[in-house]
């Protein structure tokens, strides 16, 4: 009668505190808690052995439970620290990024500088080697000249002087 009456009583207590019926739910943990130390105790009075052997049992299960419990906090807490790592280095890689986008676009800029200025340089030295290539080519000129009057001189000296 004794077990018929808590049993009553606690699905009278479960359905009072709203426990849920499935997954975590600390009212229903603390109402089952309630009912096995109840159970505990009228064994207890019947057999002294049966009782400590359960104590021993309801103590174990709750040691298993909190050591679940801590490492569950742990391990979110891990995971909190490693998102948070994980969102520090994409801000860091993103700045990294930002920065090495900033030095692209300035190396980019010296190379456009430099093309344009090797660019004037060539254009520059094409003019200069023309301009040479012309006072070259006037000089020969000019020679030739010199020397056509000059083999023409002799040739009238010559024939001057002959006769």
């Amino acid at each position: 009668m004794d077990v018929v009456h808590l049993q009553e009583q606690l699905d009278l207590k479960l359905q009072q505190r709203q426990a849920r019926e499935t997954g975590i739910c600390p009212v229903r943990r603390e109402l089952y808690s309630q009912c096995f130390d109840e159970l505990i105790r009228e064994v207890t009075i019947n057999c002294a052995e049966r009782g400590l052997l359960l104590l021993r049992v309801r103590d174990e299960i709750r040691m298993t439970i909190a050591a679940y419990q801590t490492l569950y906090e742990s391990s979110v807490a891990f995971g909190m620290r490693k998102a948070l790592q994980a969102e520090q280095g994409k801000s860091d890689m993103e700045r990294k990024i930002s920065e090495l986008e900033t030095e692209k676009k300035d190396l980019e800029r010296q190379v456009n500088e430099q093309k344009a200025k090797c660019e004037a340089t060539e254009k520059r030295e094409i003019e200069r080697r023309q301009v040479e290539e012309k006072k070259h080519n006037e000089e020969i000129q000019f020679l030739k000249r010199t020397n056509q009057q000059l083999k023409v001189r002799m040739l009238r000296l010559a024939t001057l002087g002959v006769s």
